[in-house]
């Protein structure tokens, strides 16, 4: 009886042409019993309110039932042609007439058909005024769908025109009431054509809430008009409100519009039948009637058209709302989103409950982004009507908008319930699930989006990056390319496809993706931005710099291009620019953390300058920031926290001007001479070889010089150590216990610190200055050396070759060293595959496991142990695969140490590094590497890093000094590379350990007289060949493999010019960084 009734009522609704009730009741019916012709009137009805992008979806569904119902191909057929997809519409129609022939069953609608293919022909051929009389002349009856997106059931006489059907003319709806307003809302905004989004900079990573944002909506323009380029972030001004209003995100964070109009935006909107300049990336823009400039005009329309005049309209309150209803939605379009919401209200006093005003005042709030009001309007209109598919979807993006991603992939998710196959969803979701960090979700979502729209450029971009974090590296190339491909213009797909191929190390694609985008758009600022970031990625400062400022000429206020060119003419020495810029990024007012953080970065990064700067003249020993600047600046340094207390505790620098004063800061001006250039080649030759082939790792032309010249100094020290050296052992051998000599005492003698008691450093003595330091024998004065001693020569050129990158030895932080500070290397976070280090994890979870099986116990977070003794928990950590396996064997977050044995003391085993494994979220793991770094344990390494110098030392000063016979010096070789395999596994420095340590390994065997000609394997990591090995003798077994038969003996070393005499300065050393013509 529920179901007659609602016929009955049905039958009414349709009667007065209230389409909107109409289609609430045919929403009831199908929720019971779905049934074709339902679904076909209620495609319909959506006709008459043109909402195209239902009359699709629903003539889609139908003939998913029934391939053979002409119907839904006439209506589907004429919802593109309102949309401008002309071609589509041909496409539809064709389908239908073909089906008809076959059948014969229904002979109007084949005629119906062939007229309106006949109509397209005509129009080809330029007949138009034929071509409108021949569709007109097909439609003989009022219940058939509108052509052109004017309903042939809503007409009156000229005569009788009311102010509400001039209003309707005049407005030309261009959306739909249910599916055109905040559909590509997500994160804060929102765009236009479809597949059109803005993407970050960031982020395997490092990608990102969007809070703080506008709501944006994008027009898409022909390529020769205003050059929009086909992304919504470009256009400016009065935006299209669209079935893909979620299409536009910016992943870096900007906005995407002005507040401002495009110039003759409107005009465009009045004159063209669509704005998109291909039809495929079309979403939801129906056909716009002409503009009528006079009542003349307004009374010949239905002269030349009278099957789409308005002789018909009733004047009962149903049209008047519709009328209304769909004059607010242009409103949203024209982005008046006050008089809309003015529009939206006037409707709601009347019916508080009326769903579809709910939405569309929900839908110009959301774009005011008054978020929390259009959530509460999207839930009351599904209070109302709970089956309202838009009402869950939009509410799910408003949400997404708001960070309150779970509940928005809850609310997608109702929707697809009803809609299971609707692409538009699936993209939301997937999109949402991306920025939850749920990449497998979103791969899957945005997966079968593709599927079901197969020109979804956004779709495509998105699935790209969520493939990228997963590591499905060739078929994230591949998602975005195809991207591309649908759309050569789309400039953030080629924006996302440069960071993938930088993340891939991959810089000669990386930069043609941006030249290309540049090709498109010269002034397109993300492009000339990633430029620079590649160019400094690869030591190219200086040209990085041009780049940063062609971008900041176009956005002057973008603090990630403030931020690295501040860095780039830190590094070059330009200290005067550097400061200039860290105090604009200070000054300026941000809306994310992530640009908070790089607010604090540029106070520590400014505060650096400014002590290098006052450095410049003095000679390049007196460069001590370990010993220089206070523990507390450099432990909130490296961890980016707030610089409050830095600023209260801690002596601030002195300002530029003093040392200007000081006449210390001048331009640096490098003297290529014959002996300079002689070094500089050699560095360059040397340090290419500490370059690691694997995703992640950019060849960097500042860091080879760096790393050569800071091998070839190690190697120039410590052959004049060994030379002095050499010198005691041969006394030694001359001395005998019976001499009742004691042995000799060596005492340490400190480089004073030019910067003492400034404002700016530490005010601690010179003796605590550097616990380790240059030694002499005080019976002899003969030069000595420590471990600590070599490696802080490569460590001082490794801070000052990336100021920004803080490096420091951990024991000179603050009273947190004695908590145990130490460095955390992620190799799965959350769901992401770390691209630098995921290459390692097969390896490190194997040894996990090997640990876990001999030890029996793992220790929690409050260094409880676990037994693994019990209850099959070995078993099933045996059987473990993934992360989730693991954890669910142990049942909590742990941490379990490898080890290595001792060469000093026999039996000794020294804690290593802690594989850890803590459960972040539902299916989300952080799987790392930390390196402890507590008192006792720096000692215990401290102690073995001592014996292995002292190894070296006497294989290679003994009787054997000074060889050039390959096979002889093979015991220094293998102390070398103990000594380094300790090293790894101690990582005393807060970053740059690995470089480092290859980087004195390199030295060590030069000043062996060996030379390393070859390269580092591909895929191979030193650093973690060294923390995977428990034995020291299985380290050196693997790397002398490769190493070995690329190394020639050599006495090059004493061909070198002296670098501390070359680069006496740390200005000079500066220029020299930074010196490559």
């Amino acid at each position: 009886m529920a179901a007659i009734s609602e016929r009955i009522e049905l039958a009414k609704l349709c009667s007065s042409r209230d389409w909107s009730k109409a289609i609430r009741v045919l929403d009831s019916l199908l929720s019971h019993s779905p049934s074709i012709q339902d679904i076909c009137n209620r495609a319909f009805c959506y006709s008459q309110l043109e909402l195209h992008k239902h009359v699709v979806k629903d003539c889609d569904r139908a003939l998913q039932l029934d391939p053979a119902l002409l119907q839904s191909y006439i209506l589907k057929g004429r919802a593109f042609s309102a949309l401008g997809r002309k071609e589509d519409a041909i496409l539809v129609w064709e389908q239908g007439y073909e089906h008809a022939l076959r059948q014969s069953a229904d002979l109007k609608q084949l005629l119906e058909l062939k007229e309106l293919l006949s109509s397209v022909e005509q129009e080809k051929t330029g007949h138009e005024n034929q071509a409108t009389e021949a569709v007109s002349a097909t439609l003989s009856s009022e219940s058939r769908p509108n052509v052109n997106g004017i309903s042939s059931a809503t007409c009156m006489d000229q005569s009788n025109l009311s102010d509400q059907s001039q209003l309707h003319t005049e407005s030309t709806i261009s959306t739909e009431v249910l599916s055109n307003s905040i559909d590509n809302m997500c994160n804060g905004e929102i765009g236009t054509a479809k597949g059109k989004k803005k993407f970050d900079s960031q982020t395997n990573g490092n990608h990102d809430s969007f809070g703080g944002l506008p709501i944006t909506l994008g027009v898409e323009c022909k390529p020769n008009e205003n050059k929009c380029n086909g992304i919504g972030g470009k256009a400016r001004g009065k935006k299209k409100l669209d079935s893909q209003m979620n299409e536009n995100r910016d992943i870096d964070g900007k906005s995407s519009n002005d507040s401002e109009a495009c110039n003759d935006l409107s005009d465009r909107c009045n004159k063209l039948p669509m704005i998109c300049g291909k039809s495929s990336d079309l979403a939801e823009t129906p056909l716009t009637p002409p503009k009528l400039s006079s009542k003349s005009e307004l009374r010949d329309e239905p002269k030349r058209n009278k099957k789409f005049c308005f002789t018909r309209v009733s004047k009962s309150k149903s049209i008047s709302v519709d009328f209304r209803l769909s004059r607010g939605i242009a409103e949203v379009n024209e982005g008046k989103y006050t008089h809309a919401i003015s529009i939206f209200d006037q409707i709601l006093k009347e019916d508080p409950n009326y769903p579809e005003a709910l939405i569309g005042r929900g839908t110009a709030y959301a774009f005011q982004r008054e978020l929390t009001a259009a959530i509460a309007d999207f839930t009351k209109a599904m209070e109302t009507n709970p089956a309202v598919t838009e009402a869950w979807k939009r509410r799910g993006q408003a949400r997404a908008a708001l960070g309150e991603f779970t509940e928005a992939i809850e609310d997608l998710s109702k929707a697809l319930e009803f809609e299971p196959n609707s692409a538009d969803i699936l993209h939301e979701r997937g999109i949402a699930n991306f920025k939850f960090k749920e990449f497998y979700a979103a791969v899957e979502d945005l997966s079968a989006c593709v599927k079901l729209d197969k020109d979804n450029t956004s779709a495509y971009t998105y699935l790209g990056l969520a493939l990228s974090s997963i590591g499905e590296y060739k078929r994230a190339e591949k998602a975005h390319l195809k991207a591309i491909q649908l759309d050569q213009n789309f400039l953030e797909a080629r924006v996302q496809l440069t960071q993938f191929y930088q993340d891939m190390a991959n810089p000669t694609k990386a930069f043609d993706c941006l030249n290309q985008a540049l090709q498109i758009d010269g002034r397109f600022a993300k492009a000339y931005h990633l430029r620079g970031l590649l160019l400094q990625g690869m030591g190219e400062h200086s040209k990085a710099i041009k780049e940063l400022s062609t971008g900041l000429n176009i956005e002057s206020a973008n603090i990630e291009c403030l931020y690295l060119r501040a860095s780039c003419y830190h590094a070059i020495g330009e200290y005067k620019p550097a400061v200039k810029d860290y105090d604009a990024v200070l000054d300026l007012e941000l809306d994310s953390m992530e640009k908070f953080v790089l607010q604090c970065l540029a106070f520590y990064q400014k505060e650096i300058a400014l002590y290098t700067a006052s450095k410049l003249n003095s000679e390049f020993v007196c460069f001590d920031i370990d010993g220089d600047i206070d523990s507390l600046f450099k432990e909130y340094w490296c961890k980016r926290l707030h610089p409050k207390n830095v600023c209260e505790k801690v002596y601030r620098q002195p300002p530029l001007r003093e040392s200007l004063k000081k006449n210390k800061l001048k331009k640096l001006e490098f003297s290529m001479t014959r002996q300079s250039t002689a070094l500089l080649q050699a560095a360059d030759c040397i340090g290419k070889k500490i370059q690691y082939d694997c995703p992640g790792f950019l060849p960097n032309r500042r860091q080879y010089r760096m790393a050569g010249l800071a091998a070839i100094e190690v190697a120039q020290k410590v052959s004049k150590a060994w030379r002095s050296f050499q010198a005691e052992w041969k006394y030694s051998n001359k001395s005998t216990s019976k001499n009742g000599k004691r042995p000799r005492r060596r005492e340490r003698f400190n480089l004073q610190s030019h910067n003492r008691g400034g404002t700016g450093c530490s005010t601690s003595s010179s003796s605590d200055a550097t616990s380790y330091s240059i030694t002499q024998s005080k019976s002899t004065g003969r030069f000595m050396m420590s471990w600590h001693d070599v490696y802080s020569v490569a460590v001082k050129w490794r801070q000052i070759s990336e100021p920004c990158d803080p490096v420091v030895w951990i024991n000179k932080l603050s009273e947190e060293f004695n908590a145990g500070f130490g460095s955390h290397t992620p190799i799965i976070l959350g769901q992401a595959k770390v691209v630098r280090y995921y290459l390692n994890f097969e390896r490190t979870f194997d040894v996990a496991k090997t640990i876990m099986k001999e030890r029996l116990y793992v220790h929690n977070k409050a260094d409880g142990l676990i037994d693994l003794s019990r209850d099959g928990k070995l078993q099933d950590i045996m059987r473990a695969k993934t992360c989730a396996d693991l954890y669910r064997a142990v049942g909590e977050d742990f941490w379990l140490a490898t080890w290595c044995n001792s060469a000093a003391f026999e039996g000794k085993y020294l804690e290593g590094t802690r594989i850890t494994l803590v459960k972040l979220a539902e299916h989300k793991y952080d799987f790392a590497i930390r390196t402890p770094c507590t008192p006792s344990r720096w000692d215990e390494f401290d102690a073995e890093m001592a014996m292995a110098w002292e190894d070296i030392c006497n294989a290679f000063c003994g009787e054997n000094y000074g060889s050039t016979d390959f096979n002889v010096l093979e015991k220094v070789r293998d102390a070398i590379l103990r000594m380094t395999y300790y090293w790894y596994n101690f990582m005393p420095l807060s970053r740059g350990s690995a470089a480092v340590g290859f980087t004195v390994m390199l030295g060590l065997l030069l000043a062996a007289n060996m030379e390393f000609t070859g390269t580092i394997p591909p895929g191979l990591q030193v650093d973690w060949e060294a923390i995977l090995n428990v034995d020291p003798r299985m380290f050196v077994e693997l790397i002398k493999s490769w190493l070995y038969p690329s190394l020639k003996v050599t006495t090059s070393l004493k061909d070198y010019p002296d670098v501390g005499s070359t680069l006496q300065t740390t200005g000079s050393v500066v220029a020299a960084l930074s010196t490559y013509d």
